[in-house]
């Protein structure tokens, strides 16, 4: 058996970032910008006035009071051409240019206006309410960074430079199948002998929730001619999942199988819980990753592994993202397998995040996955851990969020 971390370092190292392509913002969340985006502009363009009220000139202003004379407007979408001399004044709305001349935004409940004559009471002082041009986003400067996983924030952002298209890695398309005699897909009929299978509907959620594009070649007999009808549908993917037949049953034919179709084996097994019977090659030029047919062996292995393969090659760091918590109950000392402990997360005062195992850690038990917040990770031959000891965690669901 080879450590996760060895696990890891190989299957990445196979994978390099994909090719990039251009998409219209408006079909961009999710995807992962591949070069920077450089401010064409400044935002604002102008300066701008942050209330309704009047432009004018603190030069005019005598013992908090001036009397002006109302020479234009300047609405947002529009701005008045001329310059404001002494004595005068503009009338201004927020987002409106501020015009020449003027150095202050006086606030409109301080004015009373007769005619073309306004009284304006209070103290005003250089540069008040007005945003100057380049407040928010200056010329040249780097809006976003190559690498950002594009959001609902960061498409705005996008919007407000004038961006119409952008520039992001091509969707990785994870191919996979479910391999067992046994297996029905949900809704089909239950005869004997027949369990239903999830780790299909589980994986594509979970690829299309990291980028990628799951494509699903169903579910195949235990037979080593089965492989045959699905090898000319692996053209244009850039991973083969095949989910269960990878232990040492006489009915795990998935190894022998794929050998006889050009499989060059990496490993096989790994030394963590759940999940050991983990396989990775390539048939031809396709990387194939294997994974246990047990449901949360399943997950936690496309959690630490498919993940990883999905962010190489959006062009992000590889390695899972893992957090401090403290732990809510003892553990006994580990053995030569690095366990993955399905775990509910709680706030502690001051902020603290405290990770309480499940009392069973039972792979067949998925209820207990499903409703687990976070992984504790467990190195091999861990000593014994005490309630309130630190652990490491990899996060599934914060406390009311999910991620």
């Amino acid at each position: 058996m080879i450590s996760v971390e060895e696990a890891l370092a190989r299957i990445t190292q196979a994978f390099k970032p994909l090719t990039s392509e251009w998409i219209a913002l408006s079909n961009a969340r999710g995807r992962v910008l591949s070069q920077d985006l450089i401010a064409p502009r400044d935002q604002p363009p102008d300066d701008i006035s942050a209330m309704d009220g009047y432009a004018v000139r603190v030069a005019d202003f005598q013992n908090d009071r001036a009397e002006l004379t109302l020479v234009g407007q300047a609405p947002a979408g529009g701005r008045f051409d001329g310059i404001v001399g002494p004595g005068e004044t503009v009338r201004i709305f927020t987002g409106g240019p501020v015009p020449s001349g003027a150095d202050a935004i006086a606030l409109q409940e301080n004015a009373t206006t007769d005619g073309d004559r306004v009284t304006i009471l209070g103290t005003v002082s250089k540069g008040r309410f007005i945003r100057p041009a380049g407040l928010d986003v200056q010329q040249g400067s780097t809006v976003l960074r190559a690498g950002t996983i594009l959001g609902a924030r960061d498409l705005g952002l996008a919007a407000g430079m004038n961006q119409v298209w952008l520039q992001v890695r091509r969707q990785p398309r994870i191919a996979f199948l479910a391999t067992g005699d046994e297996l029905v897909r949900p809704g089909e009929a239950l005869g004997p002998n027949r369990i239903v299978t999830s780790n299909s509907i589980t994986l594509a959620a979970l690829i299309e929730s990291w980028g990628g594009i799951a494509v699903d070649l169903g579910v195949i007999k235990d037979s080593r001619d089965a492989f045959t009808t699905v090898m000319p549908e692996l053209g244009g993917v850039d991973l083969i999942v095949t989910l269960g037949g990878a232990s040492v049953g006489e009915r795990d034919l998935v190894r022998q199988a794929l050998s006889e179709k050009g499989l060059n084996l990496d490993f096989w097994k790994i030394a963590m819980r759940p999940g050991k019977p983990l396989m990775f090659g390539h048939i031809g030029d396709i990387p194939m990753l294997g994974l246990p047919g047990n449901p949360v062996s399943s997950a936690v292995c496309a959690i630490l592994f498919v993940k990883a393969v999905i962010r190489r090659l959006q062009g992000l760091d590889p390695n899972p993202l893992e957090v401090p918590a403290t732990l809510g109950s003892n553990l006994d000392a580990n053995d030569e397998r690095q366990d993955y402990l399905r775990a509910h997360l709680n706030w502690k005062e001051g902020g603290i995040l405290v990770a309480t195992p499940t009392s069973r850690q039972d792979s067949a038990m998925y209820a207990t996955f499903a409703g687990a917040d976070c992984l504790v990770k467990r190195p091999p031959y861990a000593e014994k851990a005490t309630q309130g000891d630190p652990v490491t965690v990899i996060l599934l669901n914060l406390p009311g969020t999910s991620l």
